[in-house]
């Protein structure tokens, strides 16, 4: 089958399916394959769910006298090439943004801002791989105005292959961090893989946005033709970080001090590029920064929590050495309470970095005044050897128990580790 039949039929499809546990009636079905499954076995299932049509690529489970089957060579290809071809079919600007840290942040963010404007669409949770990139695009209804793209990589290419099927207009990176360093193979391969998205705007006479702030990111603009810079004084865009004690406060070019319910200079960034991006796309300013406001930060990213006399920041969405650096240094200016406490987890995905990576934790938290040092996991042990009083725990089950006993009070406290940690559930025993 071709892509325009494929498409056709997809036009009449409510929506795209690839799981049959949240399929809905009219959905069609891609049955991928992975490592360990094979949805190809579930297409009959998905019929008998409603989905309209069923995608699948081994012959054993189609059915040619059933005109609901299609077969392809390659589900994932076709899902892909289905998700180009749509993306080929609307007129409106696709802004791609990636980076270290800060995309999910930023993406929404970015959304609230042209949402004051524009029918906005934008990734939903994390969909932001070879797979979620197209789902994003296929979600993308005729109406929508403005479409944000969020695109994750774990090694170099990844981006490349994103942009090939997003085909974005418009892009920024949010950073270049030591985040995946084992499947980058160091931070040389994070900055090649990330700068891909520039590469591609340059070749294809997109639009770039650059945080001038960033010396690794300013670096390059001297390679792209009419970057848009924010948000130094003189840049297109300008705003000034006034304070982040403990939330976000800043001041746009008529000196108005806006303030946030966002923790932490990081988020300023974050800010920054969302405000910058509605300026271009005309937004008025006024709706931009109530917007911005509005946004209160959920899902474990710099959430807020308080617990009797303690104040948690559950930072348990993900982890890694310049996110950790980052929220360790702006909680260790923070004020608020009596006493501070860290509680760090494991750090994923750093290869033969990891146990470098995690002795920095340990020399980082020395340079504050933090009255408990907490590091629970296997690798960030390793932490221990630039700071020996700290208190270790092997796993967050074990320091369950420790702070039940410990009924803490009046703590300001921060706790972040990688997702696999699963911090968050450290917090009902504060």
């Amino acid at each position: 089958m071709d892509i325009q039949e494929l498409y056709q039929k997809y036009k009449t499809a409510t929506g795209i399916s690839t799981d049959t546990r949240n399929i809905q009636k009219g959905n069609m079905y891609f049955a991928l394959k992975g490592p360990s499954f094979n949805a190809n076995e579930f297409a009959q299932k998905a019929l008998d769910l409603g989905a309209s049509y069923v995608v699948i690529d081994d012959e054993k489970y189609f059915r040619q006298n059933d005109g609901r089957y299609i077969w392809v060579p390659d589900v994932l290809t076709a899902l892909q090439d289905l998700a180009r071809h749509h993306r080929q079919q609307l007129p409106i600007p696709v802004f791609a943004i990636t980076g270290s840290n800060g995309k999910t942040t930023t993406k929404e963010l970015i959304y609230l801002v042209m949402s004051q404007k524009y029918l906005t669409y934008a990734t939903r949770g994390n969909l932001n791989n070879h797979i979620g990139v197209p789902l994003t695009l296929l979600a993308i209804t005729d109406d929508v105005e403005f479409a944000i793209v969020e695109m994750g990589a774990n090694k170099v290419g990844d981006i490349a292959e994103l942009c090939n099927i997003a085909l974005p207009t418009h892009g920024m990176i949010t950073n270049i961090g030591k985040a995946h360093l084992e499947g980058f193979g160091g931070f040389e391969g994070v900055l090649r893989a990330k700068t891909e998205l520039y590469e591609y705007l340059i070749k294809h006479g997109g639009k770039i946005f650059v945080n001038s702030q960033d010396p690794t990111l300013s670096n390059m603009v001297k390679r792209m033709d009419h970057p848009f810079l924010y948000p130094t004084e003189g840049d297109d865009y300008y705003c000034e970080l006034v304070s982040a004690d403990p939330f976000v406060k800043y001041k746009t070019a008529d000196g108005t001090v806006h303030p946030t319910q966002m923790l932490g200079a990081f988020n300023y960034e974050n800010i920054a590029a969302a405000l910058a991006i509605g300026d271009f796309f005309k937004v008025p300013e006024p709706k931009a920064t109530e917007a911005v406001g509005n946004y209160a930060p959920a899902n474990m990213r710099s959430q807020l929590i308080e617990k009797r006399t303690n104040l948690i920041i559950l930072d348990a969405y993900n982890a890694n050495p310049t996110s950790m650096e980052g929220a360790i240094r702006n909680f260790g200016e923070m004020t608020g309470r009596k006493y501070k406490m860290v509680i760090l987890g494991d750090m994923y995905e750093l290869g033969t970095y990891a146990e470098a990576e995690h002795e920095k934790l340990g020399e980082l938290v020395s340079l504050y005044q933090i009255e408990k040092v907490c590091f629970t996991g296997q690798l960030v042990s390793a932490a221990l050897k630039k700071a020996p009083n700290a208190l270790y725990f092997p796993d967050p089950f074990s320091l369950r128990n420790w702070l039940q006993d410990s009924q803490l009070e009046d703590y300001l406290i921060l706790i972040k580790g990688s997702r696999g940690m699963k911090m968050e559930g450290l917090v009902e025993f504060i």
